[in-house]
């Protein structure tokens, strides 16, 4: 199955509305519909498999990045969920290898990812090393503890 990523349309909307995820992985993320309006600067991802929306994120290229990093033209990704009827079909690792390709193409300024992950989310912890994002070492207090601030280069080609 070919999987992509691309900016939301309205066309993804009934497929996003049903995403559902069990209450141990939604205490870490925000479900897509909670996203339905978004403030300038906030970019919805769609993760799709063939033609068929899976998955889900937010990047920001916002003033919440700065609590993040320190790099001017770096963006912030939140927000990654699967809809649990996908998961386990390696969607989410192929979405996060593509991540930085997509970013390169379509926000040519930013040179860096950065994102926060909870200390209890070992998958989520798992799946950012497999694709590259390292630990900064800089540690913020989320609303269910500690998050870790990770971040990921992006190459310019």
């Amino acid at each position: 199955m070919s999987i992509s990523l691309t900016h939301y349309s309205e066309q993804h909307l009934d497929a996003l509305n049903q995403f559902y995820l069990p209450e141990e992985q939604a205490k870490f993320t925000s479900l897509p519909h909670a996203f339905e309006t978004v403030d300038k600067g906030q970019y919805r991802i769609v993760i799709l498999a063939g033609n068929d929306a899976v998955g889900f994120f937010l990047l920001h290229e916002t003033e919440r990045v700065n609590s993040f990093t320190d790099n001017p033209n770096a963006m912030l990704l939140t927000s990654l969920s699967i809809n649990e009827k996908d998961q386990g079909k390696g969607y989410a690792l192929k979405a996060m290898q593509l991540l930085a390709g997509f970013v390169s193409s379509e926000f040519p300024d930013c040179n860096e990812m950065v994102l926060a992950v909870n200390h209890k989310n070992i998958a989520a912890q798992k799946l950012y090393s497999n694709v590259g994002f390292q630990d900064t070492g800089r540690r913020i207090d989320g609303p269910i503890g500690e998050q870790w601030i990770l971040n990921l280069p992006i190459a310019k080609g």
